[in-house]
């Protein structure tokens, strides 16, 4: 069974529930905080329909991840699956605090964020931000870096490395707009191989789509540990506790970000429909549904793992 340390620790804490797995939960429905992310959004309709042969209903509520913890601590939504951090970390530590949410760890693996190029940029030696300003390359670049709305968090990031001269930074046009603009930039150079460098995360469908490497970045513009994120599955505490048979399955709920970049291209940029893409991606991934549904049963005791192969 795939977990990092943090899945771990959080799968002791539930021992008690776990023990308890085959007893009948509360819940009969599922309310997910869903932001209009294509990878959550993605997910969340991978998980409802591991849920509807299992015997649940689910609804979902596209709020933004700021109301969607609120939500979450009042007990208005049971489960998110986008809990970027350390992007939201201010949100977190809230509802952390008042003991009002339970963490389960990544559901995602090899979440990343920083300055970004193309493969062909990549294969040609520029691995890290540092690098960026070498005369030669600073020529192909033509000192532009594009980044995502002003105002952001990684807005403030990158203009804050300008600022400082970070990487020789300091004058650098950056082009700041919104993600669509930035990438539309991106696409344009990529079908002309022209050398561009910009604000890249994974995963997305950026990554497949433009052979895209995140540099090094021994500095830390985007965080530590180069940059890597978690994407945490966030559950309501009072539903944790109700729900020991659906926390074993929230709890194995887990993706690498290249199997998320993927199903985000075919959702969000070759615009699937987005039954189909979950769907499919659950069909021509068995061995990661075994992984999921190890020890979860249906609603009413039976084996989960037939219930849902029997769906598809």
């Amino acid at each position: 069974m795939r977990r990092t340390t943090t899945r771990l620790m959080a799968a002791l804490a539930l021992l008690p529930l776990a023990a308890h797995a085959h007893a009948t939960d509360e819940a009969t429905q599922v309310s997910f905080v869903a932001p209009p992310w294509p990878g959550v959004t993605v997910k969340t309709e991978i998980m409802a329909q591991i849920l509807a042969p299992l015997g649940y209903t689910n609804e979902r509520q596209e709020l933004s991840s700021t109301v969607g913890y609120k939500t979450l601590q009042t007990g208005d939504s049971d489960v998110f699956l986008a809990g970027w951090l350390p992007a939201q970390q201010t949100s977190y530590d809230a509802a952390m605090d008042d003991g009002s949410i339970v963490d389960l760890g990544n559901n995602v693996t090899g979440a990343r964020m920083g300055f970004a190029v193309p493969g062909y940029v990549y294969d040609a030696g520029v691995t890290s931000a540092e690098q960026l300003d070498d005369p030669e390359n600073r020529e192909r670049f033509e000192g532009r870096y594009y980044s995502i709305e002003s105002g952001s968090t990684v807005s403030d990031f990158i203009n804050d490395a300008k600022r400082n001269d970070t990487y020789g930074l300091g004058d650098w046009e950056l082009l700041e707009s919104s993600t669509p603009g930035m990438l539309s930039a991106v696409r344009s150079a990529y079908d002309e191989k022209r050398w561009v460098a910009f604000y890249g995360w994974t995963p997305h469908w950026m990554v497949p789509e433009f052979d895209m490497h995140i540099l090094d970045d021994p500095e830390g513009i985007y965080g530590e540990n180069q940059g890597r994120s978690d994407v945490r599955t966030i559950v309501a505490k009072s539903f944790s506790e109700a729900n020991p048979n659906l926390m074993r399955l929230l709890d194995q709920f887990v993706l690498t970000a290249e199997q998320q970049s993927d199903f985000i291209r075919e959702y969000g940029l070759e615009e699937r429909e987005l039954e189909t893409v979950a769907r499919e991606w659950l069909q021509a991934h068995p061995d990661e549904l075994a992984d999921f549904l190890e020890g979860v049963t249906t609603r009413d005791g039976e084996p989960g793992l037939a219930a849902v192969k029997a769906s598809l």
